[in-house]
């Protein structure tokens, strides 16, 4: 999209120009086999010299092995294994080399999990420790002097690609040394490259891995920086590539494209100056705040690096967050790539001790060093129109859906939106909630969890200074002869029903069975009430139950292509956008230039009444397609036939 402003550098870069020329050259004119001794094949091999001796002097790596590799987990796995050979060998001899495999607990899951691997697989049979980090995210010094003489490998990185807190490398090596630990040191570089000096050779590092994608080269294609005098175990072993050292015929293609990248390092004036980047990050900084009051940041911008910013905005969710500044065409991430699909709040947050609700919402920012004002401009620009965006949204139907970490409730708002009943408020959402009201003036009524409750209802009522709980006594309605507990709101009354609660609108005191329009809570059961409550499930509206001859929901999917071309082909069919209120008023939906109906997903309820009463072809569209599959299963099972979705959302729908 030429529309879009990329800023998750640290999940990934676009390829620098020049190094996709490059490749291209090397696939096209310089294909030859680096081991081949004909011209073809010398050439080939100059040019993989030539590339080496540049990473040496970007580098500062004189001495010492430098090899390339897939990336920085191949590298990773190289160096443990490396470090565990030799343990396992010098134990064998009986020497002194430690019992513990240290790394940082806010190290990328590579780290751990080969560290995990290759003991389990060696046999080496060490015990693995995180070592704590402080709350500006940087290693605990005193902790490591303590557990320096045990290590037998010491992992740590340069800087965390979450956070971008710079670790005090110069630190680490001074506790090393003076504790005399036996201790082999790696170092994950793969956020330093072009951002932090290097100077290998005058470290005690003992492994550096390095990745090109992470600064403008292609994926695949990476550098293993090992200490002269280190001990090292190819991973790969074959034709004897690399001086026997990784064997496999060489990534040329991906070899010239990071040459191009270092050859920009080396020579200059392709790359921001750290100075630059700092003005640059300030900029951004000030952008944030602006657009999100109360925006907090997760790590001292001092001890981080100028192009990594990781922020929470009290009250919101980090999907929240990601899908607004997706709609406005940011990309952003929720921390490390790698992470991403799973919903689980940050380790590396939880371990500096940050709050659990800024951890489960926090949002990474980062840029690459070939950022230039046009595009800083930009980014500020789009950040200011999320914040406007997230301002101007406010709900307006009365029947609002709350999810958060799979946790469901309810909102419930008159006529007017000037009163407000909330059942099962998730706890993550309960300050934001509290903030909503606030600010439309609206009246919370009241507040309580249902059997099913999400957990949120004391903590809501806490910050409102109100009693959590079904207030009772205060009104009552007649239902089919029995008299109910009842709440009014407007010209609705909700009433309880045992463990079930009942929206409707009554006359005369009396609550009809046909005017029941929801039902919230458990399964009312046959007690009478059959009639007005056959629902399917805890708010969906109150239509005849399909039961058995519900329809099925496979084959909703539609490429977007497809979907396209069913909307062109039925008239009366309607394409709608069920992404929440902030993504609309960011941007408007639209497919191959139709435009689409908003009806967020935590507001299909109220709306799918009126659907299933006047049934007509439905397309429900979202940022992913994960949403609008959710809507047109519900659509499905409550017995609409034409109910469809957008497969891969906007995001693939161009």
């Amino acid at each position: 999209m030429n529309n879009e402003v990329y800023l998750d550098a640290n999940a990934t870069s676009p390829v620098l120009p020049a190094a996709i020329e490059a490749a291209a050259a090397a696939m096209r004119e310089g294909f030859g086999n680096p081991s081949s001794s004909h011209a073809c094949g010398l050439r080939a091999k100059a040019l993989l010299d030539a590339t080496r001796a540049r990473a040496r002097r970007v580098l500062g790596a004189a001495t010492g092995r430098v090899m390339f590799t897939s990336g920085a987990t191949e590298g990773i796995q190289t160096a443990v294994l490396s470090a565990l050979c030799a343990v396992r060998e010098r134990r064998a001899r009986g020497e002194a080399c430690g019992d513990l495999l240290l790394y940082g607990a806010t190290e990328h899951k590579a780290v751990p999990e080969s560290l995990a691997h290759w003991n389990r697989l060696l046999g080496t049979g060490l015990e693995l420790r995180a070592l704590p980090v402080d709350g500006s995210g940087r290693h605990c010094l005193d902790q490591l002097r303590e557990l320096a003489p045990r290590a037998a490998l010491v992992c740590t990185m340069a800087a965390n690609n979450e956070t971008g807190v710079v670790s005090d490398l110069d630190g680490i090596a001074r506790v090393l040394l003076e504790t005399g630990s036996p201790a082999l040191w790696m170092v994950d570089c793969v956020q330093a490259l072009g951002k932090l000096p290097l100077a290998l050779d005058a470290t005690r590092i003992d492994y550096a891995p390095f990745s090109g994608h992470k600064l403008y080269a292609p994926k695949g294609i990476g550098l293993l920086y090992v200490r002269e005098g280190a001990p090292y175990t190819p991973l790969m072993c074959g034709g004897g590539q690399e001086a026997g050292q990784r064997s496999g015929t060489e990534n040329m293609g991906g070899i010239a494209a990071f040459g191009a990248v270092l050859g920009a390092l080396e020579e200059g004036g392709t790359f921001r100056t750290h100075a630059q980047l700092r003005v640059y990050r300030d900029r951004l900084e000030a952008s944030l705040r602006e657009a999100f009051p109360g925006l907090v940041f997760n790590a001292p911008l001092e001890h981080a690096l100028p192009t990594t910013l990781n922020f929470s905005v009290p009250g919101l969710g980090s999907k929240e967050l990601l899908d607004l500044f997706d709609a406005a065409g940011v990309r952003v991430s929720a921390g490390s790539a790698c992470s991403a699909a799973k919903a689980a709040p940050s380790y590396v947050l939880d371990a500096m001790g940050v709050p659990l609700a800024r951890s489960a919402s926090a949002v990474r920012l980062s840029f690459g060093p070939l950022a230039d004002d046009d595009f800083i401009e930009a980014a500020c620009a789009r950040i200011a129109h999320c914040g406007r965006a997230l301002a101007q949204a406010r709900p307006a139907a009365r029947l609002q859906q709350t999810e958060a970490g799979g946790a469901s409730g309810w909102l419930l708002f008159d006529d007017e939106g000037r009163h407000c009943i909330a059942i099962d408020p998730p706890e993550a959402l309960a300050a934001r909630i509290a903030a909503d009201l606030s600010t439309r003036e609206c009246r919370l009524l009241a507040c309580f969890a249902t059997g099913q409750g999400a957990g949120g209802a004391d903590t809501l009522c806490d910050i409102l200074g109100l009693r959590p709980g079904w207030p009772g006594g205060a009104q009552q309605v007649e239902l089919a002869g029995a008299r109910l507990d009842a709440i009014a709101l407007g010209r609705d009354v909700l009433a309880k029903n045992g463990d079930s609660y009942l929206l409707g609108r009554p006359e005369n005191g009396a609550l009809a069975p046909g005017a029941v329009r929801f039902v919230f809570g458990t399964d009312p059961g046959n007690d009478g009430f059959d009639a007005a409550l056959h629902c399917h499930r805890i708010g969906e509206p109150a239509v005849s139950r399909p039961g058995a001859d519900a329809l099925p929901d496979e084959g909703i999917d539609l490429d977007p292509t497809t979907a396209a071309a069913y909307l062109a082909a039925h008239p009366d069919a309607l394409l709608v956008d069920v992404r929440e209120l902030p993504e609309h008023a960011a941007a408007c939906a639209q497919l191959r230039g139709r435009g689409a109906q908003h009806v967020p997903l935590s507001q299909l309820a109220g709306q799918a009444a009126h659907w299933l009463r006047e049934p007509r072809p439905l397309v429900f569209l979202c940022r992913s397609g994960n949403r609008s599959a959710r809507a047109a299963r519900l659509l499905r099972r409550l017995g609409h036939a034409q109910a469809w979705h957008v497969a891969g959302g906007l995001a693939l729908a161009g």
